[in-house]
């Protein structure tokens, strides 16, 4: 009868090689995870950064027309600083408690702003809009009680 041998494999490095592949599949997820989370977060400090200098820029105008232009500018440079732009129906401007007076003591600048923060490295093949996550502020600012009214 025909005697088969069979040889032994060694399992010498094959460790090394499972634990290079599970780092790999496991380490680039949770490094875009980190990349995305951060890029969020960066969204969401240019938007607090921007309603809040938007609010102050028309607080310090001289007049309404005047505050709404400066604070479009303010929230502009803002964003700017993240690397976020912003679309003018993007910014809301109300006031409180009488929306036709911004300016009159005791009232209320409410400024609002939505952005949409595009996540990074996402091909274009999963469509044709990147995909992006809203990131929202809202920054009231107070006129003031003892000041003059403006137009």
């Amino acid at each position: 009868p025909a005697v088969t041998t069979r040889r032994r494999r060694s399992a010498d490095g094959s460790a090394l090689v499972e634990i290079t592949w599970l780092t790999i599949l496991l380490l680039i997820p949770l490094v875009y995870l980190l990349i995305s989370v951060f890029e969020v977060q960066r969204g969401a400090y240019g938007v607090s950064a921007a309603t809040r200098a938007a609010g102050r820029a028309y607080v310090l105008s001289p007049d309404q027309e005047t505050g709404a232009v400066r604070a479009a500018g303010a929230a502009r440079v803002a964003l700017r600083d993240q690397d976020l732009s912003f679309a003018p129906e993007d910014l809301a401007i109300t006031c409180e408690p009488r929306p036709d007076s911004c300016l009159s003591p005791g009232s209320v600048v409410v400024v609002s702003l939505d952005v949409q923060v595009a996540l990074p490295l996402v091909p274009e093949v999963f469509g044709d809009a990147p995909a992006t996550v809203r990131v929202s502020g809202t920054h009231r600012a107070p006129y003031g009680t003892f000041r003059e009214e403006r137009p």
